[in-house]
């Protein structure tokens, strides 16, 4: 844990989240859609990009309480978004490239906030996770 609380695990899912929401905008836009946030099978594809490796449920629902009760994200059932304290602290970190990314960005949510204790009750069933999770694989099945 870094000196302001936040895990590394905390940065992988919100870089994940950042990168599932930015994908989902643009598709949302191109296809004249509306936006509504990314899925939790978005977050976990992005997950596995940045890591090679899927958080657990139980990983994904701790980082997921922690960043939106610190107001970095906001999470609907299974949709998250990026909320505006996101947005803001994902510009103005300093850039890294995707290489390092979840580094920098454990660094600047230790040096920004403190992660909050939870987002109003927010758990993530084993049954979505589990969906989410068969989702994605049938994404890399497909090719996307």
């Amino acid at each position: 844990m870094g000196p302001g609380g936040w895990r590394w695990n905390d940065a992988w899912i919100f870089v994940a989240v950042v990168i599932a929401a930015r994908l989902e905008r643009d598709r949302a836009l191109h296809a004249a859609l509306p936006v509504t946030g990314a899925s939790l099978a978005d977050v976990l594809a992005a997950a596995d990009f940045l890591h090679h490796s899927v958080p657990s449920r139980a990983e994904l629902e701790e980082s997921v309480c922690r960043l939106a009760g610190a107001g970095l994200i906001t999470v609907d059932d299974d949709l998250v978004e990026v909320a505006p304290a996101g947005e803001q602290l994902w510009r103005t970190r300093p850039f890294s490239g995707l290489s390092s990314a979840v580094l920098t960005m454990q660094t600047q949510l230790n040096r920004a906030s403190r992660p909050g204790d939870g987002d109003g009750g927010w758990t993530l069933r084993e049954a979505t996770y589990q969906a989410a999770v068969r989702e994605y694989a049938l994404r890399l099945a497909d090719g996307r």
